[in-house]
């Protein structure tokens, strides 16, 4: 395999962004390796917050039972800090096999300038999905593998409760099912935008449509977990994708949970599904993901935007609420 070498006669440097202690961020700069024979050097386009799981992971959120279960790829450090984390990067390819050089590709690496990663932990970005819509690989990479376990039929009633980046997500994927009829249901009414861009229905929590075959979680509240269950059909599902973190939940499973024969099932994308395990691998769900991202339609999940290095003032706002919004992209220079 032809490989570019990496013949800068400078030292290799980036900056990351760090967790220095829960609720404090700061960039640090290191001195990365010559990139390998079976390396890749990336100069960072672009990243995402993945709002949900990194606020949770800036405020300490993660419990010591799942610090492992937790780690990203390629995060340094540990929970609750200091700790690099992040996985929603987006760069093109300075020195590697001749076959990446100068590509866009999509990588699960923390917030940094440059990075040094195997050639295999990189995805190529196809030729029509632009870089900055890219860093969402990941959350459709989530939706893709929800809807593989929640294996909706044509015609189904699904309801989607939480209109955050993995809701709307599943959403507009649910919107291209022939027959289905889909609602995005969430407790912000500007959430309806968001709906309406991605071409589904909306309602507030109290307006919802019930008799639902398949409700898919995603609001992380214990309010929306219940009002799931209130939507479903006799023998309906409802599909957990939120993660709580160390907070424990509430939920009515007295009343008609039993007599109704409810169903409450988790998925996440740290596995691929039981349903495709035998035929397809990481890399097949990831390219797959990147490549429903031609649609222009996902763009209405990117609300939020500011350069590498407001980051760690941005981050704070960003848990807190203060910046509302779903997936807030980072630009580099």
């Amino acid at each position: 395999m032809e490989h570019t070498e990496f013949t800068d006669p400078g030292q290799l440097t980036a900056r990351a962004l760090w967790l220095r202690s829960p609720g404090h961020a700061e960039t640090r700069e290191s001195v990365l390796p010559a990139p390998a024979a079976d390396e890749v050097l990336v100069r960072a386009l672009c990243s995402g917050v993945s709002r949900g799981t990194e606020s949770l992971v800036f405020r300490g959120g993660v419990p010591e039972s799942q610090y492992t279960a937790m780690r990203a790829p390629f995060q340094e450090g540990d929970f609750p800090g200091p700790v690099k984390y992040g996985y929603l990067s987006v760069g093109r390819v300075e020195a590697g096999p001749a076959e990446l050089l100068g590509r866009t590709v999509f990588c699960l690496h923390p917030h940094q300038t440059r990075y040094v990663v195997p050639a295999s932990a990189v995805t190529v970005v196809p030729d029509g999905v632009p870089a900055g819509r890219a860093i969402l690989a990941g959350t459709v990479e989530t939706a893709v593998n929800a809807l593989w376990d929640a294996a909706p039929l044509v015609g189904d009633r699904i309801a989607v409760v939480g209109g955050g980046m993995i809701g709307s997500s599943v959403a507009a994927l649910l919107a291209g099912f022939p027959g289905v009829r889909v609602q995005l249901v969430d407790a912000d009414p500007a959430r309806a935008d968001v709906a309406r861009a991605l071409g589904v229905d909306f309602a507030l929590p109290g307006e919802a449509k019930d008799g639902c075959d398949l409700v898919v979680h995603a609001s992380a509240t214990d309010a929306g977990l219940a009002r799931s269950l209130e939507l479903l059909a006799p023998e309906g599902t409802v599909l957990e994708l939120s993660w709580y973190g160390d907070r424990r939940v509430s939920l009515p499973l007295g009343e008609a949970f039993h007599s109704r024969r409810l169903v409450l099932r988790a998925s996440q994308v740290g596995s691929v599904s039981p349903a495709r395990r035998a035929g397809r691998t990481y890399a097949d769900r990831l390219a797959l993901s990147l490549g429903l991202l031609a649609d222009p339609r996902f763009d209405a999940l990117i609300t939020g935007e500011c350069r590498f290095e407001e980051l760690p003032d941005v981050l704070p706002r960003l848990a807190s609420g203060e910046l509302p919004g779903l997936c807030h992209r980072v630009l580099y220079e």
